[in-house]
């Protein structure tokens, strides 16, 4: 609570000198200091507090860095976890699972659900493995055990959400955890490709099917 607080001072101080549209919701912004202690001066908001709780637990747990849920999404109050493959260097250096990483996954999200006229607050994002199994140059590929790992957090994450309604597995890695969650729970489920750059750019076809699927995830909320 008290890095919480100091973050919050630290972030008004910096405000100051600010304009409001440099906390605009726009791609890639989580790449300025700035703005990331902004990000973090909200991780004791209601919303998100006991999700914030929950990685703080789980980085003790593991003895790894774990990005935070992303304050700006919806927190306990979601509808929709859009569920991903494993956080990658620029997400844990920046410390949030979000949409606003700076790296061209986040920002083809961020567009995909821009054009599928999905409300963020409806919505958190997650990773399947949560925890960074890279380098400090290079992320790897998870592996079975790393899956098998992150499947067994996913019933205590998913009783922290209880107006969640649909989960999106974002990629094969996160699809792994299709049949395990459709047996913890009765959600709506969707599956869509990755949105990183090699999954989109050298498939062309890739972009249509994130948008497609989007797009009945808006339609099963009811957004017109």
């Amino acid at each position: 609570m008290v890095q919480w607080r100091r973050a919050f001072r630290d972030t008004y101080v910096m405000g100051l000198s600010m304009k409001n549209e440099d906390f605009e919701d726009k791609p890639k912004i989580l790449g300025r200091p700035e703005v990331r202690a902004a990000r973090e001066a909200e991780l004791g908001a209601p919303h998100i507090k006991r999700l914030t709780e929950f990685v703080d637990k789980l980085r003790a747990k593991m003895d790894a860095p774990i990005p935070y849920f992303d304050p700006w999404d919806g927190g306990t109050d979601a509808e929709v976890l859009f569920l991903f493959e494993t956080p990658g260097r620029r997400a844990k250096d920046a410390g949030f699972v979000s949409r606003n990483n700076p790296d061209e996954s986040a920002s083809n999200f961020f567009k995909f659900n821009w054009e599928a006229h999905i409300p963020r607050k409806r919505t958190i994002s997650w990773n399947l493995v949560p925890w960074y199994i890279g380098s400090e140059l290079k992320i790897r590929s998870a592996k079975e055990a790393d899956c098998e790992a992150g499947i067994q957090c996913l019933d205590s994450l998913l009783k922290l959400l209880p107006k969640l309604r649909a989960v999106v597995f974002f990629g094969k890695t996160a699809q792994r955890a299709v049949i395990p969650i459709a047996n913890l729970r009765r959600y709506q489920l969707f599956e869509a490709p990755h949105t990183s750059p090699r999954c989109v750019n050298r498939a062309p076809g890739n972009r249509k099917k994130i948008i497609s699927v989007l797009r009945e995830v808006a339609k099963y909320l009811g957004v017109n």
